[in-house]
């Protein structure tokens, strides 16, 4: 993969096996002589799903924060360096492994980061132990399958079922430099001249890792899609929404729709103009910025109110 400068990587075992997380202790993030990451409060940066998703779509926004908190971002399990078993993804191996990540790494409640699907996840492991988080920042937290629609009928989610015809799709049109760049720029991106050879380079090594297939069909076939309507309402951590009006998954009309369910402790929704579905790559300057403006917001502001 594909790490920013001073980002140490370790890993822990989780019970569907290693998950890597990159993590900036070394130069330039590093205090000459003293050790003091630990004293810092933690920040945890989750990626999304997609074919070759991994801590890399964070890359470009974690170091912003090294100087001031002790900043995680693992590789989910399935996904870039961690490990890749042999299996039919389910929800709740992605809801346990996020639970058992932040129970071995962290020792308080912390602020998590996340993206679309695996937002969706961690607003559901926050529901299920509220004490392991401190408040949530969410780009585009979608179930797939939410207010009733159901994914698994879509066109592609068919064609994917079909068994040996999957890995054929994956390995000849997603797991390509060209299957990469297109989705990308026709899809992820709302600019297509916003993807640059590094984006491509660091998704299409982690689309190429050995058995890297099961965990991005079990996503595109619907097996990990759920309605998180029927879940948000439970949720009691403080949480703000960062949804790209361009995001081609699900717009943001249905991220005003969950945040509404929920207003005591979604605190703030915001859309912004001219991005898709990963503002974190495509406007990462931008993003930076909101959660900056999100973490003071959601430790000190008692409002409720949605913006």
């Amino acid at each position: 993969m594909i790490e920013p400068i001073g980002v140490e990587t370790k890993s822990i075992a989780t019970s569907l096996g290693r998950m890597v997380y990159y993590t900036p202790t070394k130069t330039p993030w590093r205090n000459s002589g003293t050790e003091i990451n630990n004293e810092k409060p933690t920040m945890v940066f989750l990626h999304g799903f997609g074919g070759g998703s991994s801590a890399y779509e964070w890359s470009k926004v974690y170091p912003a924060f090294a100087p001031d908190y002790r900043v995680l971002a693992p590789d989910l399990i399935g996904w870039g360096r961690s490990e890749h078993p042999e299996r039919n993804y389910r929800i709740e191996d992605y809801i346990t492994t996020i639970v058992e990540f932040i129970e071995q790494t962290c020792h308080e409640p912390i602020s998590v980061v996340a993206s679309s699907l695996t937002a969706a996840f961690t607003i559901r492991a926050a529901i299920e132990r509220p004490d392991l988080f401190k408040c949530l920042i969410l780009t585009t937290p979608a179930g797939l399958s939410d207010f009733g629609e159901d994914y698994t009928r879509s066109f592609f989610a068919q064609i994917i079922k079909t068994p040996f015809l999957d890995r054929i799709l994956y390995s000849t049109g997603v797991a390509t430099t060209t299957g990469i760049r297109s989705f990308l720029e026709n899809r992820q991106f709302a600019h297509p001249e916003r993807v640059y050879q590094e984006i491509v380079d660091a998704y299409l090594r982690s689309a190429q890792q050995p058995n890297a297939e099961y965990a991005a069909l079990s996503f595109v076939r619907g097996d990990l899609c759920f309605d998180l309507s029927l879940y948000i309402k439970q949720l009691k951590t403080p949480t703000a929404i960062i949804w790209g009006r361009k995001s081609q998954f699900t717009g943001p009309e249905i991220g005003r729709r969950l945040a509404s369910l929920n207003p005591e402790y979604i605190k703030s929704f915001l859309e912004i103009d001219d991005v898709g579905l990963t503002p974190q790559l495509e406007l990462p300057g931008v993003t930076i910025g909101l959660i900056r403006k999100f973490l003071q917001q959601l430790t000190t502001s008692t409002s409720s109110v949605v913006e």
